[in-house]
């Protein structure tokens, strides 16, 4: 076997600076970080089944890697990635992926954090691991990371992100975290549209929201004022009924806006939705603002859609992956392995070949090297 197959994957991370001392240098970077892609989409989780994931597959690894002191030991791939630096592997990760995902405009892009529960270490003074992600719904594709430092607030974090992951068009979507001026004016400069989660971390803003839809539905507004969406579906004995208020006329926003502080704004948006679960019954109303016009029935999707970020990103690093109880944690290590999980779910996740859960694919693509060669050049 030639590297032809793997030509896109090896173009992206040639250029990937290696932290090394020249003389240390035994193994090629290129093979290191190939040989981790490899192991963890076929179910590694340490740097110790890393190297035991290589040197089981050494001869076939052999046809497209130089290798030319064989397999590097689990001390040597976690001394690396300790040293490699997050955003240069990132930058890399990215290039690589949206050579198969094409340009992200259009795309609606959930961002939201995670605590990596058991990365801390306390000896040290060390607190957990916190990341910021982006994730391309649709796609289900990760496209970036940002650590949240020690003490410091997510809302730090996100300019950082937003750089790397708006352009022209794409539908940016963030939870209460997010709903800051700031952050508004930098999607809008970027020429993206948002929708923000409005919380109580904008109390005034928050109260005069509820009241405006409180009041508004009470007396009845206006056909011209109010764009109305009702969506039903359930399964496994759950029935979830979502309804969306999307409101766009001038003297609301003049109320609610009156010095026109929020860039792009022209719709403010209410979504009531009630779960029944046999004799259960959840209900919650969320407030948004958006700089999408008032179209009920897209708002109602794209709040919908945020929350895959949650159930195909979060929930399955900690299942699939076993994230949360991750010891990995000197240097850069922590953060370059997390950003090695979501290049494996984004490989993962968009093979549709084979109907089978993420571990079950993973266990797969493990067993067998046509599968996995499949998913690395998808």
């Amino acid at each position: 076997m030639s590297r032809e197959p793997l030509r896109t994957f090896v173009a992206s991370f040639a250029n990937l600076p290696d932290p090394r001392m020249h003389r240390t240098r035994k193994h090629k970077l290129l093979d290191i970080v190939t040989i981790a892609v490899c192991a963890i989409v076929g179910g590694a989780d340490t740097f110790t089944e890393i190297a035991e994931y290589g040197r089981a597959k050494e001869q076939w690894l052999r046809g497209f890697l130089a290798l030319p002191n064989g397999i590097p030991s689990h001390d040597t791939f976690g001394r690396v990635f300790a040293l490699l630096e997050p955003e240069r592997f990132e930058t890399c990760f990215l290039e690589w992926v949206l050579q198969g995902l094409g340009p992200v405009s259009n795309h609606q892009i959930a961002l939201d954090g995670k605590t990596l529960r058991r990365s801390h270490e306390r000896g040290k003074g060390k607190g957990p691991l916190h990341l910021v992600s982006a994730w391309a719904t649709e796609a289900g594709v990760a496209l970036g990371q940002i650590k949240v430092a020690d003490h410091e607030n997510e809302i730090v974090a996100l300019p950082a992100l937003l750089d790397q992951v708006v352009v022209p068009g794409a539908v940016i979507t963030i939870d209460a975290m997010g709903c800051q001026r700031a952050i508004a004016k930098q999607i809008v400069e970027a020429g993206g549209e948002y929708v923000l989660a409005l919380k109580g971390n904008q109390p005034a803003l928050h109260q005069a929201v509820t009241y405006l839809f409180t009041d508004g539905l009470a007396t009845g507004f206006t056909v011209n004022q109010l764009n109305y969406h009702r969506d039903v579906d359930g399964g496994h004995g759950r029935v979830e009924r979502r309804e969306c208020w999307a409101v766009a006329d001038p003297v609301f926003t003049q109320y609610l806006d009156p010095q026109g502080r929020w860039p792009g704004l022209q719709s403010v948006v209410m979504v009531k939705t009630q779960r029944t679960t046999g004799d259960s019954v959840q209900a919650e109303t969320r407030s948004y603002l958006s700089s999408l016009p008032p179209q009920a029935k897209r708002l109602n999707a794209i709040v919908r859609t945020h929350w895959r970020i949650e159930n195909q990103l979060h929930w399955v690093l900690d299942v699939a992956f076993d994230e949360d109880q991750c010891r990995i944690r000197t240097g850069f290590a922590d953060q370059n392995f997390a950003m090695l999980r979501r290049m494996a779910i984004s490989l993962l996740g968009q093979d549709k070949s084979v109907k089978l859960g993420v571990k079950a694919k993973r266990l797969r693509a493990g067993w067998d090297n046509d599968f996995l060669l499949r998913l690395l050049t998808q």
